[in-house]
């Protein structure tokens, strides 16, 4: 699996978090053109960067460029060049699908489309820059011909990064209130883009130092040991952090009242990442209609059940895994069942206790069995009003 550095997943969202303040504050939010492919090329470690934006005869013309402090800029500045409609750039601005190569001269994708200008360039890759139902254009960045190629991590990182600076952009052109409705139902995917996708690849880091942290168990000197652990806490921190920020995009439209996503819908999300870590899929068992529980409670069980599903992907090294959400006529309950190795002593209670307060929060309680021999069982339940 390929993950990213806790590092880098934080400089994302620092870049992500200034654009979107930019963008806000400025009074034509086409001046942060610049700003965002300054961010990308910091981020992306390139020598130079291309922002192209779709007009309304549908071309793609470059609109900010940027050269890295390492890199000598080309001959000729880029900006106003109009792209032709068969070049990846222009592919990836219609059909929003990111683009890699390793060497735009070699390869027949762009080859035919390389500027005498860029043809010192090599590794290239493009992201889609907008939202989905507003694809404004593409965002492209470029390493010298002796560089590295562009890894997975990097294009992934770039083309989340595009997302949420386009739709920063989309939010501050909004002016009207139907407007901005539209564009706020594009938070709930922007979200849902960080949740899957950061967030997996965050667990799966954490999964393999976990892994890793067992098998050197004996071989580890006491400084090393504290060292893997210290890296593990801030992969958590930094998941921690992604989570605040889905929290954020999709907090309530400040002209509609707060419509979070469907209860159902996220356990079953949840469930289906832990799926994907573990290599094969828990069981899940909802019983009773959950659309009507109050926002607040679904709140804590979504955090509950991702806490219980974490700790077993991180520890137990179990081969088995049943979720169960039932609804009754006075409360929720939510049981997760493993049947792994039980919870280390040595490991970090956090989460637990973090399940145990959003329990007693909601005025419900949090009980948690483990054992060697026959796994985890926590067992969460609170409360519903009868009205």
């Amino acid at each position: 699996m390929v993950v990213m550095d806790s590092t880098l997943a934080r400089r994302m969202l620092a870049a992500s978090t200034e654009i979107t303040q930019a963008a806000l504050a400025a009074e034509d939010p086409d001046a942060v053109l610049p700003l965002i492919v300054r961010r990308a090329v910091a981020l992306t470690e390139a020598d130079l960067g291309l922002l192209m934006v779709r007009d309304e005869q549908d071309n793609l013309t470059v609109e900010a460029s940027y050269v890295g402090p390492q890199a000598a800029g080309p001959p000729t500045d880029p900006v106003g060049a109009v792209l032709s409609p068969h070049s990846a750039a222009s592919h990836v601005a219609h059909n929003g699908v990111p683009v890699v190569v390793d060497d735009l001269i070699d390869d027949p994708l762009t080859a035919p489309y390389v500027p005498r200008a860029l043809r010192v360039y090599g590794p290239f890759a493009v992201a889609p820059f907008g939202t989905r139902e507003r694809r404004l254009g593409s965002l492209a960045v470029y390493r010298r011909r002796s560089a590295d190629p562009f890894t997975r991590v990097t294009v992934d990182l770039l083309t989340s990064f595009a997302a949420q600076a386009g739709l920063a952009l989309v939010l501050a052109e909004g002016s009207t209130a139907r407007q901005r409705i539209a564009v706020y139902q594009e938070r709930e995917w922007i979200a849902r883009d960080l949740h899957d996708v950061i967030v997996q690849r965050l667990y799966g880091a954490g999964v393999q130092l976990n892994v890793l942290g067992r098998r050197l168990s004996d071989r580890l000197d006491e400084e090393d040991a504290k060292r893997l652990t210290e890296v593990t806490d801030q992969i958590d921190q930094t998941i921690a952090e992604v989570r605040a920020t889905v929290r954020t995009l999709t907090s309530s439209d400040p002209e509609r009242s707060e419509q979070p996503p469907a209860l159902a819908d996220s356990l079953r999300s949840e469930v289906r990442i832990a799926g994907e870590l573990l290599g094969w899929s828990p069981e899940l068992e909802v019983e009773g209609e959950l659309d009507d529980v109050p926002v607040a409670v679904a709140d804590h069980a979504r955090a509950a059940l991702r806490e219980a599903l974490s700790n077993v992907v991180r520890h137990s090294g179990a081969g088995a895994v049943s979720v169960r959400v039932r609804r009754t006529g006075t409360g929720l309950l939510l049981q997760v069942a493993d049947d792994g190795c039980g919870i280390p002593q040595d490991v970090s209670k956090r989460g637990l206790h973090n399940m145990e307060e959003r329990a007693v929060a909601a005025g419900g309680h949090c009980a948690i069995e483990s054992s060697p021999e026959r796994g985890s069982t926590v067992t969460w339940e609170v409360p519903l009003s009868s009205g």
